[in-house]
């Protein structure tokens, strides 16, 4: 059914744990783990929500048997296919998220994709997506704005101390 990837795992235990994990990320909509593991999960996780576009006894039972448990084929069935009725495929993203501490495999998160409203454009079949820049102007961006959390996380420890401060000083005055 999956790819070839061997996991490092006799082919039961290969199986059983990409049932929990596919079993997990339509639980929860997204979860962490490796590259290779999300590989391997994510053409699992699209053929069961294929599977679920179409509510017949026969397609609840096919997901079933490879679902663990009942009440997430429930969600599938009523939640999780439905919001993928128009979509023909490609129902997960994989985002790489770097190295592992302790044995730096490379980590990824795989979620399932949020179905966004396209508005229809006046004229043009352009792109709804703005221009991304360069990368500098990009990373600018980004230094911009921790540069301001930074400054309301110091704001916030001085306000902090002052009013330790206030509290200690009414507490000598007692």
């Amino acid at each position: 059914m999956p790819g070839t990837r061997k996991l490092g795992r006799a082919s039961d235990h290969r199986m059983a744990m990409l049932r929990g994990l596919t079993t997990y990320l339509l639980e929860n909509g997204r979860i962490e783990t490796t590259v290779t593991r999300a590989k391997e999960l994510r053409s699992l996780a699209e053929k069961m929500i294929t599977i679920a576009k179409e509510p017949t006894l026969a397609n609840k039972r096919r997901v079933l048997a490879f679902v663990t448990k009942e009440d997430v084929v429930k969600k599938l069935f009523d939640e999780i296919a439905p919001q993928y009725a128009g979509r023909p495929g490609g129902y997960t993203r994989i985002t790489r998220t770097g190295p592992r501490r302790g044995d730096a495999a490379e980590m990824c998160i795989i979620e399932l994709v949020k179905e966004e409203k396209k508005a229809a454009k006046k004229g043009g079949t352009r792109s709804a997506r703005a221009p991304r820049g360069s990368r500098a102007a990009r990373v600018k961006k980004s230094a911009e704005s921790v540069v301001e959390a930074a400054k309301a996380e110091a704001e916030a420890v001085v306000e902090t101390a002052l009013e330790v401060e206030e509290i200690i000083e009414e507490a000598i005055a007692e």
